[in-house]
């Protein structure tokens, strides 16, 4: 038998914004060029398939397009399991910049919303097919957009820094201070300004870190990074948040709204963070440029 072959046509359209969520669910398939994600070769695999399905179904602009130029639900990924606890939402919206956001299960059945994918009554109940969603849990005021209806729609707490209130100013939990704070059984707020005002890292099990967008994996350097280029707050700051928590935190899996996952020994981890904090204290504020990130 000969190489089993696909249907070639998938593209990229116009309404690409250039936001990184393609490009980290196929790899390879598709890559950036002249500040666009484009796809570099087509499909040869049932495997890279169901890659590109899941980078379109991600995909904020829906500029991500199959070769019959409509999504099918049916090859829809999300919730998708990145392991035993952790899933990735998808349908990233473009109201929260196109960020990832992720479902942790608990022990008990239940689970947790770390930041929001776009809004919908159906895709509120796919997410609830994983367990009862007790918190929605803001990172920073970037990624608050859905926030409330999510929350109201699961009979859920909303969480966020006092920082980044105005971002969410019915939030029924509040975060204050820079002192890590207990969400629940195995889950820990550390406030983190520097990003925004507000920004917080949540970290559960000492497993995983939900970053927001304090700090990411990048593809180029092979490293944990921070989003200096877009560092609206202070990044001053955000090199006394890493200095003042980085060797306080433990965990495997690098989980950010923004770049990509990572996951790795906890040893490994702790180390690249503390030498991160040593790179950060050098850095100086400069403007805002999206094109200079370091994906």
């Amino acid at each position: 038998m000969g190489e089993e072959r696909f249907e070639d046509g998938w593209r990229v359209d116009e309404r690409c914004t250039n936001c990184d969520v393609a490009r980290q669910l196929a790899p390879g398939l598709i890559g950036e060029v002249d500040g666009q994600s484009v796809v570099l070769r087509q499909p040869r695999g049932r495997a890279e398939v169901r890659q590109l399905n899941a980078a379109a179904h991600a995909c904020p602009a829906r500029s991500i397009r199959p070769p019959a130029g409509r999504l099918e639900a049916a090859l829809d990924p999300f919730p998708m399991a990145l392991d035993d606890t952790v899933h990735l939402c998808g349908h990233n919206s473009t109201h929260t910049a196109g960020a990832n956001s992720y479902l942790l299960r608990r022990p008990g059945g239940t689970a947790m919303m770390v930041d929001t994918p776009r809004w919908s009554t159906s895709l509120a109940a796919r997410y609830e097919g994983l367990g009862p969603v007790t918190d929605v849990l803001l990172t920073h005021r970037d990624h608050a957009a859905h926030g409330r209806r999510y929350a109201d729609r699961f009979g859920a707490r909303l969480w966020i820094h006092e920082g980044d209130l105005d971002a969410a100013p019915d939030a029924d939990c509040v975060l204050r201070g820079n002192d890590p704070a207990q969400i629940a059984e195995g889950v820990v707020a550390f406030p983190f300004p520097g990003h925004t005002r507000g920004s917080v890292l949540f970290l559960a099990d000492e497993r995983y870190c939900f970053s927001g967008d304090s700090f990411y994996w990048s593809r180029t350097t092979a490293d944990i990074e921070v989003a200096d280029s877009v560092t609206w707050y202070s990044i001053s700051e955000l090199a006394a948040s890493l200095a003042r928590t980085a060797d306080r935190l433990r965990f495997e899996w690098l989980l950010p709204g923004h770049g990509d996952r990572r996951h790795l020994p906890a040893d490994d981890m702790a180390q690249r963070l503390r030498r991160l904090a040593a790179r950060t204290r050098g850095l100086r504020p400069r403007p805002i440029d999206f094109t200079a990130m370091r994906w």
